[in-house]
């Protein structure tokens, strides 16, 4: 009786182990993930040193999230002269993110009706979800500088912050919801890439002011 007892109770361990290593296997490693929102901002407002040092602080949350090999462009664009689209610096896709539910599977599909970018899926490098509507700090302003089809804003209306390179009470920068609501059931309450511009211009203050924290979203480009 104590041999089979023994045997029954090694046989118990053996399955929990295999179950553990099944359920392991099934998650998404943290190198899979080729999109995310950035957990936390500049932390001095939409001064994010420009789309290089943007593109910096997407890589430098990667890697301590542990997903490297990539190479990171934050999904923002400027204006001016030398005006960048933010859909030309994001590469050709699929996209998915550290759950490993595809956000969207080309350029096209990311700005068409059909793209996969929800509250639920627009997750963090850590695979966490972001503060939206209804939840205290509302944070769903992600900045993006952006129009509805990713290019960027012609004129000489500041939608960038002077190309993320301001924290004071001039300018503002185009947001878009990452958890797709607004205040009514209009497109642009429901974009998650062009909403509303900011208010007050570009600190911290007063990217909180209408529901953000300078966070934006990030794309491996390769």
């Amino acid at each position: 009786m104590r041999g089979t007892s023994t045997l029954s109770i090694m046989a118990s361990i053996g399955v929990v182990a295999l179950a553990s290593v099944g359920s392991a296997g099934a998650q998404t490693a943290p190198g899979d993930t080729t999109f995310f929102v950035t957990s936390v901002g500049s932390g001095k407002g939409a001064d994010l040193g420009g789309l290089d040092g943007a593109d910096r602080h997407c890589e430098t949350l990667a890697e301590a999230a542990g997903i490297r090999g990539k190479m990171w462009r934050a999904y923002l664009s400027t204006q001016g002269a030398t005006a960048v689209n933010a859909r030309d610096r994001i590469g050709r896709g699929p996209w998915q993110n550290a759950k490993g539910a595809v956000i969207a599977k080309d350029v096209a599909d990311l700005h068409g009706p059909g793209n996969n970018l929800t509250k639920q899926t627009a997750l963090t490098e850590k695979g966490e979800m972001v503060k939206g509507r209804g939840d205290q700090p509302n944070q769903h302003d992600i900045l993006t500088g952006s129009q509805p089809d990713g290019t960027a804003f012609a004129g000489n209306q500041d939608m960038t912050c002077g190309n993320w390179t301001k924290s004071g009470a001039e300018g503002a920068a185009m947001t878009g919801h990452h958890d797709r609501m607004g205040l009514d059931e209009s497109p642009p309450a429901k974009s998650w890439n062009s909403s509303h511009a900011t208010r007050g211009g570009c600190s911290q203050d007063a990217l909180r002011g209408t529901g953000g924290a300078g966070l934006f979203y990030c794309f491996a480009a390769n």
